[in-house]
């Protein structure tokens, strides 16, 4: 009798299971259960291993030997700028990085704590050493990313920003298309690139939204209720964070962050930007 009764119960907890459909995963070792602890089940028997071939003969008939694995000690990136370099590498080094936003001064040849600063955030951003020095790796990158400066940018008459690679996402519609790799903003009708211009996003303490969203109000004159800042040409997209122009993007570049807020220093073109975006309107901020 007790063991029908077993049996009979151990079959309505199955049933139960596959009506429900939504039954917790076993616990795996090194994996987390449902609790977000450890998972505690017994390990999984162990899998027989496969049977290993003979290494091939060579004409000799001794067996071939495998080359050496590599040092696992990789050589250190050579430094061929630091602070207190000089010279046109150097200004060509401050007009490379100026053209995906991270030197906002006049290219100079000279190496001080701007340029390194400006180093240091690159590197932080593309998951490299952060030493403010560049090195062999942290050039290649660079070079990678950018072109060849000309001479109006060697003396700080114009930047040349390289084009924001599009998201799929901006392809179709009226979208804001904002790039966190490149930092700039592009106004996309359609798949067409009307307008680019240089944003700044908020700190890591109040980021910047990733995602889809639309333009839910327009606010031009529009003064912050939290910090009781200006922003304006203010386009909301998700609560209170917007694109608008920032003085303070405009005066201090990428030495400041945002609030969360997409924030635009060119006035002119934030100005434009903000005539031709209407509500309903597609944002898409990606990396």
């Amino acid at each position: 009798m007790l063991r029908n009764t077993i049996g009979r119960t151990i079959a309505a907890a199955a049933v139960l299971a596959v009506t429900v459909g939504c039954t917790a995963q076993a616990a795996v070792p090194g994996r987390p259960g449902s609790d977000g602890k450890p998972g505690t089940s017994a390990p999984a028997p162990e899998a027989t291993p496969a049977p290993t071939r003979p290494a091939p003969a060579t004409p000799s008939g001794k067996p071939k030997q495998k080359p050496a694995a590599p040092s696992a000690s990789a050589e250190p990136a050579e430094v061929l700028m630091a602070r207190g370099s000089k010279g046109g590498k150097v200004r060509e080094l401050q007009a490379r990085l100026a053209q995906i936003g991270w030197f906002d001064d006049t290219p100079t040849g000279t190496y001080g704590s701007v340029t390194a600063g400006a180093v240091k955030g690159f590197q932080t951003k593309r998951g490299l050493p952060v030493t403010g020095d560049t090195d062999t790796v942290t050039w290649q990158k660079l070079l990678g990313m950018t072109k060849k400066p000309t001479s109006d940018e060697l003396a700080g008459r114009k930047v040349n920003k390289p084009s924001a690679k599009l998201d799929p996402r901006c392809l179709t519609g009226r979208v804001m298309c904002i790039s966190k790799t490149s930092r700039t903003l592009s106004w996309v009708v359609d798949g067409t690139v009307r307008s680019t211009m240089d944003v700044r996003f908020g700190s890591q303490y109040t980021p910047t939204r990733e995602g889809t969203f639309s333009v839910f109000a327009k606010s031009r004159d529009h003064v912050s209720t939290i910090y009781h800042t200006p922003m304006p040409y203010a386009m909301f997209f998700s609560g209170g964070q917007a694109v608008h122009y920032s003085a303070d993007f405009a005066a201090r570049g990428y030495n400041g962050a945002s609030h969360g807020c997409a924030n635009v220093r060119d006035r002119g073109a934030i100005a434009s930007l903000f005539a031709q975006v209407r509500i309903g309107d597609k944002v898409v901020i990606h990396w």
